[in-house]
Order: C-alpha cells, then sequence, then structure tokens
C-alpha cells in the first residue's frame, strides 16, 4: 500500500497560497506530512485493465450508434475488499468508442445511476448541444441522444461527467472513458488496440480502511486549494497492475483523468521515448523526450522502445507545478508514484519504423484584432464565479482568437476549451517546449505563470445554447472557475438572447 499522509493534509493545501512565512511548528508538522510515494512498495500483482473497444450499430440514417448505460457498481481495487463505483456499461469506467473522421455518430446515454448528471466529450469538436456540459443534464432513468459529425484529425479524446458543482464527485466514483478518432496519418503508428496501442488513464483515488473511496476531500476540506490528491493511483481503474507487451514498440495513449493531481512521466531507467501527439492530434515530427508533465484533462501520445525480456516501471517523478516552495511541496510537486511495471516479452515482433514526419501541421492565423485576457483568481476567472444566467462571451463562428492567460497567484491551475483548439503561443513570454507544440484543447497554467494561445472556435452556431471554459482541477470548476461562450455565424449574431437561460445549476 500507498505511504500515506496523515488528516492534516487533508485542510493543510491551502498553505500553498496564502503563507509564506509561516508559524515554524505548524510549517514543520505540515512540510513532513506533505510528501506522497508509494516508489518501491508495488509488487505489479495486477494485469492491466484495456477498456474493451465498444462496437456501434449502424442505424437507418447510417450513423455509427453507441450506447451507454451509467450505472452503479462494486469493484475489486485493493486486495479481497470491494468499492462501491460508478462506470458506463460496467462497474468502472467505460468502454472505449471510436470513430473516423466524416463518421456520423450517435450515443444513447442512459442514467441508471441515482443522481443527475451529465456526459462531456472532452476535446470533441461538435454543436453545442451535443456537448455534454452542464447545460444538458441527464436525469435519473431518462435518456440522452447527441449526434453530431466528426470533423476533426485523429486524436484522442475521453469523456466524463460535466454537471456544475458535481464533477468531481462523478468523475471521481469512476465514470470516463476513451474516444478515439482515427485517420490514415495516425495509423502509420502502432495501432492494434490493446497490443502495441495501449491505453492508460491515471486516476489517484484514496480509500477508506474498508476499502471504499474517500471523498472527504474531494472540494476543499477547509483551507485545501488543489482539491483531492490521491495517495494510490488506478491506470484504467487497475490498482498495482502491470501490462505484458510483446512488440519493439509501442504507443501509449496517455490521459490524466484525475481530479487535481498533476503528472511528471517518466521511466524508472530514465530512457527516452518519442512523444507523437498532445490532446487534439498528431505532432508535425516526434519529439525526444525523458519527462511529460501532463495536468488533469490533458493528454498525451508517446511510442516507447523495448527490448527483449526487460522489465521497466512507468512513474511520476516530481511535477515541476511551479510556484514558492510550499505550493510546490503541498501541491503535490514533491510526490513521486510508481503507476505501471512493463514486461517485454522474450521474444519481440517487429515494429515498423516511426516516421520522420507524422503530419503537416497547419497553425491558424489570428483573425481577431483584439486578445481575450484571462486572469484566473483563486477560484474564479477574471472576477467572476460561474452564473448560468451569464453569457460571458460572443464569438464569431470560425474565428481564430488570441488569448492572453495569467494565474498571477500561488494556485494550481490549467484551462480547458469546450468546442474549440488551439495552439501554445507562448509560455512565460518565451518558446513553448515541445510537449506545447501540438494541438490542444488544455493547457497548464503554473503560479504566477502565463501562456499565450491562438483559439480557433468551431463553425457550429447556436445563439442560445453555450461551451464552457473552465480549470480542469475539478474542485475548482464546481466551486465555479468557469465560464460560458457561444458561438454564432453572422446571420445568428442577431438572435443572441439579453440574459441567458439557466441550465444544470
Amino acid at each position: 500500500m500507498t505511504v500515506r499522509r496523515r488528516t492534516v493534509l487533508r485542510w493543510a493545501g491551502a498553505v500553498t497560497g496564502l503563507l509564506v512565512v509561516p508559524p515554524a511548528g505548524f510549517a514543520g508538522y505540515v512540510w513532513v506530512d506533505a510528501g506522497r510515494s508509494n516508489t518501491g512498495t508495488l509488487t505489479f500483482r495486477n494485469p492491466l485493465r484495456i477498456p474493451p473497444e465498444l462496437t456501434p450499430q449502424i442505424d437507418a440514417d447510417g450513423r455509427r450508434r453507441f450506447r451507454l448505460t451509467l450505472q452503479e457498481g462494486q469493484t475489486e481495487l485493493l486486495p479481497g475488499k470491494q468499492t462501491p463505483t460508478w462506470g458506463a456499461n460496467g462497474t468502472i469506467l467505460g468502454p472505449t468508442l471510436r470513430a473516423r473522421r466524416g463518421d456520423q455518430v450517435a450515443v444513447d446515454v442512459t442514467n441508471r445511476l441515482p443522481e443527475t448528471t451529465s456526459l462531456h466529450w472532452h476535446g470533441m469538436h461538435l454543436p453545442a448541444a451535443a456537448d455534454g456540459g452542464p447545460h444538458q443534464p441527464i436525469a435519473p432513468g431518462a435518456t440522452w441522444r447527441p449526434a453530431w459529425t466528426v470533423e476533426q484529425r485523429a486524436a484522442t479524446l475521453w469523456y466524463h461527467p460535466h454537471l456544475h458543482r458535481t464533477t468531481a464527485k462523478h468523475v471521481y466514483r469512476g465514470v470516463a472513458g476513451l474516444f478515439l478518432i482515427d485517420d490514415p496519418e495516425s495509423e502509420a503508428l502502432p495501432h492494434r488496440y490493446g497490443v502495441d496501442d495501449i491505453p492508460l488513464i491515471l486516476q489517484d483515488r484514496n480509500f477508506t480502511d474498508d476499502g471504499r473511496f474517500d471523498e472527504a476531500n474531494l472540494g476543499f476540506g477547509g483551507v485545501a486549494t488543489t482539491g483531492l490528491l490521491g495517495d494510490d493511483i488506478l491506470v484504467n481503474g487497475t490498482y498495482d497492475p502491470h501490462v505484458a507487451v510483446r512488440t519493439r514498440q509501442v504507443r501509449f495513449r496517455l490521459v490524466n483523468g484525475s481530479n487535481a493531481r498533476v503528472y511528471d512521466l517518466a521511466f524508472s531507467d530514465r530512457r527516452s521515448y518519442a512523444l507523437v501527439a498532445t490532446d487534439a492530434g498528431l505532432l508535425e515530427t516526434p519529439q525526444r523526450l525523458e519527462r511529460l508533465r501532463l495536468s488533469p484533462g490533458e493528454r498525451a501520445e508517446i511510442v516507447v522502445p523495448f527490448r527483449r525480456g526487460e522489465r521497466v516501471v512507468l512513474r511520476s517523478s516530481r511535477p515541476a507545478i511551479g510556484g514558492n516552495v510550499f505550493t510546490r511541496r503541498l501541491a503535490g510537486g514533491a510526490d513521486t508514484f510508481d503507476l505501471l511495471e512493463i514486461r517485454a516479452a522474450d521474444t519481440l515482433d517487429a515494429s515498423p519504423p516511426l516516421p520522420g514526419r507524422l503530419t503537416r501541421v497547419r497553425r491558424p492565423a489570428v483573425t481577431v484584432r483584439e486578445p481575450f485576457r484571462l486572469e484566473l483568481g483563486e477560484f474564479h476567472l477574471n472576477g467572476e464565479v460561474m452564473d448560468h444566467a451569464r453569457m460571458d462571451r460572443v464569438v464569431q463562428a470560425g474565428a481564430v482568437e488570441r488569448w492572453e492567460i495569467r494565474n498571477p497567484g500561488q494556485n494550481v491551475h490549467n484551462i480547458h476549451v469546450h468546442g474549440a483548439s488551439f495552439y501554445v503561443l507562448s509560455r512565460d513570454g518565451g518558446e513553448p517546449a515541445p510537449a506545447d507544440r501540438g494541438e490542444k484543447d488544455t493547457v497548464y497554467v503554473p503560479p504566477d505563470g502565463s501562456v499565450t494561445l491562438a483559439v480557433r472556435y468551431g463553425s457550429h452556431s447556436d445563439p442560445r445554447l453555450p461551451y464552457m471554459y473552465h480549470c480542469h482541477l475539478l474542485a475548482h470548476e464546481d466551486a465555479g472557475m468557469m465560464g460560458q461562450y457561444l458561438v454564432v455565424s453572422a446571420a445568428d449574431a442577431t438572435r443572441v438572447p439579453a440574459r441567458h437561460e439557466s441550465h444544470g445549476d
């Protein structure tokens, strides 16, 4: 079992931003107690669960129709203990959905949970009515039936609940899954699902003594500011996992599905690997890395070489989260975790060589003169908390806008934009790092840091139903660190209501 922190850490997180020189006794107590690590304690006893692919039916309109049922269940996560969990078509997490660019898809989402929820297609470009945010609640017993045409290049996307004020709880209980978009360029990489193309959904949890998920710190629990940071890591809903590989190169699709934890992904032998894709699709060329920071909601694809018979551990080392010494210590910057042991077979099949060029990136030129400036407060955006009756922004369909985002405080934040994707133009005034150079929909903004983005909006116009933008630390989102915006065509611009109708609040 993981080295566990004591109760004080459940409420000590606010020290990251509020205390610069705290009383020595209190500071020392919190400091010693803060670090979490399971390094060297796992046995890697459990085979990694690979989420099954969900086969769609082709309906009368030629659409690929998927059916998801959100349900309660019991899952053995810790040895010999049953944990009450939520899932889609199963007891925890959900199946993997797949489609290709140009496909028409439809999803029937039936809610068999005891609470109203929603299901958001994180990273998908689609009409606002199908986005699955807080404006599309699904009551217990009801079925929501969104449909859309896939209009983006290959990417690793995911789905999860997104009802205002309950997102953290519903994701934590287990509702999440992958939605993969395929195209010929992506299939030049290893692409045999579960063989040499392996998804890794990373989530941290706390457990009570009887094996239940501990929800005591899902919000801020006193003065904590990050939301929940867990002691134990699940990968694809598997505790203490290993995976066997039998090819010389393996593509791992990494998803940070945690509520608040930032990971710094590396291998125990410090081998290098190729970063081939970020949130919204392939990089132009592979980028050779040894470490990769991934904040909540971000995704990445890496291709890793293996030698026959070897064993190596994927771990999270101390993440470079920025901020002062207390931020780094108490918001997870001192934590280290072994995540997954990878066991290579004694005989490995050959893998195709990694292409020198993966795709041709056409970065969009900014078309809007005035930038949008966004300041990240402790739990608000530009001084405002989420209000469903207030429309924060109206933008033109297809426009490309410059966003200037600043985090002047000592809290850890990131930003996810629905219905759009973007490129990082600069970080703290300098060139973006290799991991920031691909197309993205979620970006980390460290304490006392800034990023500049070129955000490209979609083509779907709707003068009434908005998209969201928010911090993807889920406790921050639930506390109101979220805004909403409309995408409208010139013809629809005159139809925007003066005051927005409240939904899902």
